[in-house]
């Protein structure tokens, strides 16, 4: 598979490839020189008032994603980059949030495998 999550707390790996922080916001915490990103995506995160709405209640889940998908099909081109870096190398899609299962870069995955341009 092309496309992989990590939280970007994590630490980096040999096969992480293009590491792309999806995130709107610069994750708590960390400086940018303690953080190994190749590119930072935030136009790729939901919008902030869908971010706020969901707020990572996991009973909010189902509709976030379809909200989520809704902005992305409305904004195709911001994946540009993300889809042509695929095809030649793994792509981590970095995230901050606590919940490994239930986040944007996740939910960004999803979309990426399953939508196609």
């Amino acid at each position: 598979m092309p496309y992989q999550v990590k939280r970007v707390y994590s630490e980096p790996g040999i096969n992480d490839g293009l590491r792309i922080l999806v995130d709107r916001l610069w994750p708590r915490g960390l400086s940018r020189a303690d953080v190994l990103i190749d590119q930072w995506l935030k136009e790729c995160a939901p919008s902030a008032g869908l971010r706020k709405w969901y707020g990572h209640d996991r009973d909010r889940w189902p509709e976030f994603k379809r909200r989520y998908f809704t902005e992305l099909r409305e904004h195709e081109e911001i994946l540009v980059p993300i889809r042509v870096s695929a095809r030649e190398l793994r792509v981590t899609l970095l995230y901050a949030a606590a919940d490994v299962e239930c986040n944007n870069a996740v939910a960004l995955m999803e979309y990426l495998t399953t939508h196609y341009i």
